[in-house]
């Protein structure tokens, strides 16, 4: 299958957004205190903007920095597979489906941020995609199993931790994301190489996450 140009523009496009994220919460643009306004917080109602704006936001440069590289390796993958518009925002709307099912689900404690989320659905994406691939061809039970397997495996390694790790967001947006693959796999989503629905899924992507942040910052108070 010929991989789809432009993925490193998906890729440009993603770190920029967690850097300005990054310097509008550090300089707490408008007055407004970023980190509050767009955490995840577990029962938070219909804060549905939290789903998303806590993909854009990391506690300290370590954990910027591991995602935007985790970010950048997965999601150049993706957009190779799938296309830099139609992969990034699976790979968003995966993300923040974990996280607003982890809002409903969550003790009512938990806090979280982090694009983590998201860039374990993107490897979930690969994952689900790979194995729905490799069902029909009559191999050994392994091989057909073997990339969500390996899907597994990279969650356990990567994806616990401390009791800071957000285990349960990451384990949901890996399955979010398995399920987005499997889905591609079954309807044939690669086969589509029209870059005008690429160019619009990337515009949609961007656009979801200005309006997440514009209802964040309006409905806060400072």
């Amino acid at each position: 299958m010929q991989p789809f140009p432009g993925a490193a523009v998906g890729a440009i496009a993603y770190g920029l957004i967690l850097l300005l994220a990054a310097y509008c919460a550090g300089r707490g643009l408008f007055g407004k205190d970023w980190l509050t306004a767009g955490e995840l917080e577990a029962r938070a109602g219909p804060d549905w903007w939290r789903a998303v704006t806590a993909l854009t936001l990391h506690l300290d440069q370590m954990h910027l920095l591991g995602n935007l590289l985790f970010g950048v390796l997965a999601g150049i993958a993706v957009g190779r597979l799938f296309g830099p518009g139609i992969g990034w925002l699976s790979i968003l709307g995966a993300g923040a489906c974990a996280n607003y099912v982890e809002m409903l689900i969550a003790p009512a404690s938990h806090r979280a941020i982090g694009a983590s989320t998201a860039v374990f659905a993107a490897l979930g994406l690969l994952a689900g995609f790979a194995w729905r691939q490799r069902l029909p061809l009559g191999e050994r039970l392994w091989y057909r199993w073997a990339p969500l397997i390996a899907g597994i495996c990279l969650l356990t390694l990567l994806g616990a931790g401390d009791a800071h790790v957000d285990i349960l967001g990451h384990a949901l947006g890996f399955l979010f994301g398995v399920s987005v693959g499997w889905i591609f796999a079954y309807i044939g989503v690669p086969a589509h190489r029209d870059m005008r629905r690429q160019v619009l899924a990337g515009a949609a992507t961007a656009g979801l996450i200005c309006a997440a942040w514009l209802a964040a910052l309006g409905a806060s108070v400072g």
